[in-house]
């Protein structure tokens, strides 16, 4: 157990060169089964699909916010299809998404101003990307920004809330493998959860507040101006509930794109000859002015630097763990009932038999290749398949694009410092998203 706690993908990948794709591993009183190529991955994800379909919650989750779970840690039932029904007609629907376009395009202007202004000093990407991608979101939900670019403290606390239920609820506890223990927090996990809970919670609590006052004071709000959170209050949602739902949206909304953002950036800056050669491919066609209404899809080597991103570090390297609702069957061998089920992302995009070279940054891989990113192509799932897929893909790419286009075709990136960028430290850091554990800075010089 003690070998799983530091880098568990890693561990389990050398396992699985060992033992075969399908292990199994007793942790505790919990029994953890381990999917570990793309036939395991496509057995678990497609053909067992609604048997494995469960969820295992995290003992600092459960109970924190036992009277209104995360969706994505409960069981495929009807709270769970409503809440995701919800989300994508409102938030991640085709018609919704580009409903949302000219608020994406009036964030984006506004994080490019602040880089104008800021020429010559290094920028925290992570940062940046982030407080343009909450305040996108926020302004969906609640027609306010939450953050300003300037003010690096509240952006990175509210990003360290974020980011510490997310660690929290990976950490190995000794409470999810001895259940017997669970009440006396022996970690402290559950109660650092809900002191993050609370503190994230002050960002939205005064604005639900002022919303259910106007609502009671008769003030009308025309069809066209309502947002997300005009259409929790007329469902009825409890404030207890739209800041959990709230807290989730903004995990999911912000940390994968912002994750996939760092990476891309750190491949490009560290490969100067695949960077110059992406810039070439958009400036041919497009300028800083049509990048928010172009077509970003259509330019083959962006995308495909956009996928070896995605395989090379899998912004998820494990998928959020399943549970077997029925013993079933995997690649000849019983699941039984209430086990943990694993699909190791990370083990899938670095196996040489399924990829050449696979620690090598080489988006010529993907040119003329037909494999993408949603799910139905087992040897490249970075967003996983099946009912459980992420429903905000859609939306999430959306962003990546414009964002890492605009700084691609806008501006020439350095390192600080004069760093040599072909010896950038590219150690990853375990956690729900795979991130790189020193911060990328980058200087951004106008190419006007």
């Amino acid at each position: 157990m003690h070998q799983m706690a530091k880098n568990p993908h890693v561990v389990a990948a050398n396992f699985a060169k060992q033992y075969g794709p399908l292990i199994s591993l007793r942790l505790g009183t919990r029994l953890l089964v381990v999917a570990s190529s793309p036939e395991a991955a496509k057995e678990v994800l497609k053909t067992q699909d609604r048997q494995l379909s469960g969820r295992s919650i995290p003992d600092a989750l459960q109970q924190t916010f036992i009277d209104y779970y995360f969706v994505w840690a409960r069981d495929c039932n009807e709270h769970w299809k409503s809440c995701r029904t919800l989300c994508r007609a409102e938030l991640f629907s085709a018609k919704a998404i580009e409903g949302q376009s000219n608020l994406r395009n009036e964030k984006l202007g506004h994080m490019l101003d602040f880089l104008n202004n800021t020429q010559g000093k290094a920028i925290k990407v992570e940062e940046l990307i982030f407080t343009t991608l909450i305040n996108t979101l926020s302004n969906v939900l609640f027609s306010k920004d939450f953050l300003d670019l300037k003010d690096d403290e509240t952006a990175h606390r509210l990003k360290f809330g974020l980011f510490k239920i997310l660690e929290n609820s990976v950490t190995p506890n000794v409470s999810d493998f001895f259940p017997i223990v669970g009440g006396l927090d022996l970690q402290g996990l559950r109660k650092d959860c809900l002191n993050h809970l609370d503190e994230l919670s002050s960002f939205s609590e005064a604005i639900v507040k002022q919303r259910r006052a106007q609502i009671a004071s008769k003030v009308v709000v025309a069809d066209d101006k309502k947002d997300f959170l005009d259409r929790l209050l007329e469902l009825n949602f409890t404030t207890s509930q739209i800041n959990i739902l709230v807290l989730e949206l903004c995990i999911a909304g912000t940390d994968t794109v912002v994750t996939t953002m760092e990476w891309a950036m750190a491949e490009l800056i560290k490969n100067k000859d695949i960077f110059l050669k992406v810039q070439q491919e958009l400036t041919q066609e497009l300028n800083f002015d049509t990048i928010m209404n172009s077509d970003l899809s259509k330019f083959p080597y962006f995308n495909a630097c956009i996928k070896e991103t995605l395989r090379l570090h899998p912004v998820v390297p494990v998928l959020i763990p399943r549970r077997a609702l029925e013993a079933c069957d995997v690649m000849g061998y019983t699941i039984p009932q209430n086990a943990q089920v694993w699909v190791n992302v990370w083990a899938i995009s670095h196996d040489p038999k399924v990829w050449e070279d696979p620690n090598t940054f080489k988006p010529e891989r993907f040119l003329g290749s037909n494999i993408d990113y949603m799910g139905h192509d087992y040897e490249f799932i970075p967003f996983g398949g099946g009912r459980r897929m992420c429903p905000g893909l859609p939306s999430g790419v959306k962003s990546l694009h414009i964002i890492l286009a605009s700084l691609i075709v806008g501006y020439d990136w350095a390192l600080p410092n004069g760093e040599d960028p072909t010896k950038l430290d590219m150690t990853e850091k375990f956690g729900v998203t795979l991130q790189k554990e020193k911060p990328l800075e980058i200087v951004f010089t106008s190419r006007k």
